[in-house]
C-alpha cells in the first residue's frame, strides 16, 4: 500500500451519523494484532475496550470487516466506523459568558464538557456550541482545560487576537522555563521571548480552586513532571528526578478545612499537563474524584469506557476530578488592560463542599 490515503468506501449497514477515524500503521506497527495497535493509538482505552471496539467497528478502506487477531502491515489504514457517544436530544450546555469586547470572548465552562471536538465528544462541546450560536464569527481556543475540569475558558474573536494572546502565554511559559538558564543555554529567539514573558512575570496569574482529600502542606510546590512511560494509556506524567523532565512549580494556600478534606487555593508559576493534579497528589492529598492521580489509576480507563463500578464511585466521591480554574489576572494581548476573571466555585463543587462537616 502506497503513502497515499486510500479511498474510503462506506460498509453496508454503517450509518451517516457513525464517526469516521482513519488510523496509519506506521513501520514500527507492522506485524502487531489490531486489537493491540488500536489500543496504541485510542489513548484513554484499555486492551480490553480496544478489542470490543474491533469487533464492533474495524474495517479495512475497502469495507472489509477486521478481526482483532488479523495482523497489519506498514501502512496499512484501519477505519473505525463508530456510532456518535452523544446522546442527539443530549441538552445543550450553558456557556455563561465572564468577559467579551470585540476580541475576545470567557466564557466559565462547566465540568465534563468538553472543549473541542473529538471522537469521543462531537456535538456537545464548547467550540460546537459557540459556532452555532455565532455561526459568523471565528472563534479560536486560546488555552484548554481538561473535560472534567471547570471555570475560565479564553476564546479569541479574530485570527490577530489569537495570535497576540497565545504569544502572551508562551513567553510567560518560556520566561518560567529559563528562570534557572544562562542566556548561553538560549536561542536569540528563546531569549526575546524570556525577557517578554519576564515583563509579564507580575501581571500574569493563574489560580485553581482545588478539593483534596486531607489537607496539603502550604507554600511552592517545585517538582519537575515527565511523561510517566509505564502507562499504558500514555496520558498519566509523573515527578521526575531533579534536574531531569519538565520545571513546574505550584503555589499551594490551604483556603478552608473540613472533616478529611480541604479546599485548596493553586497557583500557577509554569503550566504543564496535569500539573496541579500530580503535585497535590505528591503531597498525599489527592484532588478528590481524580481517576488517574486518585485512589487507583485503573478508574482512568474504567470511566473512559463508561464502566466504572459502583465501588469505583464511592471512593472518587465526584463524577469529576474537583479542580476549577477560578481566577485568571493578565494583561488584554491588543490594548495591554489588566484583565481581572474571576470564575466562582462551580456548583456541583460548591455543594460537596458544603455537606462537608466543618474541622
Amino acid at each position: 500500500m502506497t503513502d497515499e490515503a486510500p479511498e474510503i468506501s462506506r460498509p453496508a449497514g454503517i450509518d451517516e451519523a457513525h464517526i469516521l477515524r482513519v488510523f496509519r500503521v506506521p513501520p514500527e506497527s507492522a506485524g502487531r494484532r489490531v486489537d493491540v495497535f488500536i489500543a496504541s493509538q485510542l489513548r484513554n482505552t484499555s486492551r480490553t475496550r480496544a478489542r470490543a471496539i474491533v469487533e464492533n467497528s474495524a474495517f479495512t478502506p475497502d469495507g472489509r470487516r477486521l478481526c482483532p487477531s488479523d495482523r497489519l502491515r506498514a501502512e496499512d489504514r484501519v477505519v473505525l466506523w463508530r456510532p456518535p457517544f452523544e446522546v442527539e436530544d443530549e441538552e445543550p450546555i450553558e456557556l455563561r459568558s465572564i468577559y467579551e469586547d470585540d476580541s475576545l470572548l470567557v466564557i466559565d465552562k462547566p465540568p465534563l464538557v468538553a472543549v473541542h471536538p473529538t471522537a469521543r465528544y462531537y456535538r456537545n462541546t464548547v467550540i460546537k456550541r459557540l459556532s452555532a450560536k455565532r455561526p459568523e464569527t471565528f472563534l479560536s481556543l486560546i488555552h484548554r482545560l481538561d473535560r472534567e475540569t471547570s471555570g475560565i475558558l479564553l476564546v479569541a474573536k479574530t485570527a490577530e487576537a489569537d495570535r497576540a494572546f497565545k504569544r502572551l502565554l508562551e513567553d510567560r511559559s518560556i520566561a518560567a522555563a529559563a528562570e534557572r538558564l544562562d542566556d548561553a543555554e538560549l536561542t536569540r529567539d528563546w531569549q526575546a521571548a524570556a525577557r517578554r514573558g519576564a515583563a509579564l512575570a507580575d501581571r500574569v496569574h493563574k489560580t485553581y480552586l482545588a478539593i483534596t482529600w486531607g489537607e496539603p502542606p502550604e507554600g511552592t510546590i517545585d517538582a519537575p513532571l515527565e511523561v510517566d512511560p509505564t502507562n499504558p494509556l500514555r496520558v498519566k506524567m509523573r515527578i521526575a528526578r531533579r534536574g531531569q523532565g519538565m520545571e513546574a512549580r505550584t503555589e499551594v494556600s490551604v483556603l478552608e478545612r473540613r472533616q478529611g478534606y480541604s479546599l485548596v487555593a493553586c497557583r500557577l508559576l509554569t503550566g504543564r499537563q496535569h500539573q496541579i493534579r500530580i503535585h497535590l497528589a505528591a503531597q498525599g492529598t489527592a484532588v478528590v474524584g481524580d481517576k488517574l492521580y486518585g485512589p487507583d489509576e485503573r478508574m482512568h480507563a474504567r470511566g473512559a469506557d463508561d464502566e466504572l463500578t459502583l465501588e469505583d464511585l464511592g471512593r472518587l466521591e465526584l463524577p469529576r476530578q474537583a479542580l476549577h480554574a477560578h481566577r485568571y489576572q493578565l494583561p488584554h494581548a491588543l490594548t495591554g488592560r489588566t484583565l481581572d476573571l474571576i470564575a466562582p466555585l462551580a456548583p456541583d463543587l460548591a455543594r460537596f463542599w458544603a455537606q462537608k462537616e466543618e474541622a
